[in-house]
């Protein structure tokens, strides 16, 4: 009996300090992974982002006055040719934007796609 209660303490001290060492290695990961994030990319780097975008496509602005359905859908995050051609009915039938705001006006166009692509846009 006592050397099933000195293998369960020697497990439990085992897998104390298992997972003490998992806690201590997390934030170093962690750190790494912002720390690659928050390296600029070079002149010539053209990295993939979501929807096949690169960071040379999110540096672009695109008027939502007059860009194309075209042209919203390569620099919006988060907008297809869908979404674009409805920026561009929406325009066509009420005017010109007077915000970037008034975005929010397009169906399918809710408030956090259009924060996230405050960058992107322009009157």
């Amino acid at each position: 009996m006592k050397r099933g209660i000195k293998a369960l303490l020697i497990a439990l001290a085992f897998a104390g300090v298992t997972s003490t060492l998992n806690v201590q290695a997390a934030p170093n990961a962690k750190a790494q992974a912002v720390q690659n994030k928050a390296e600029p990319a070079s002149v010539g780097d053209v990295k993939a982002t979501d929807g096949g975008k690169t960071d040379e496509d999110e540096g672009t602005r695109v008027s939502i006055n007059t860009g194309t359905a075209e042209e919203l859908a390569r620099i919006l995050n988060g907008v297809g040719m869908k979404k674009a051609q409805a920026i561009v009915s929406y325009r066509e039938e009420y005017g010109p934007f007077k915000t970037v705001d008034d975005l929010k006006q397009v169906p399918g166009m809710g408030s956090a796609l259009v924060e996230r692509n405050l960058a992107n846009l322009k009157l």
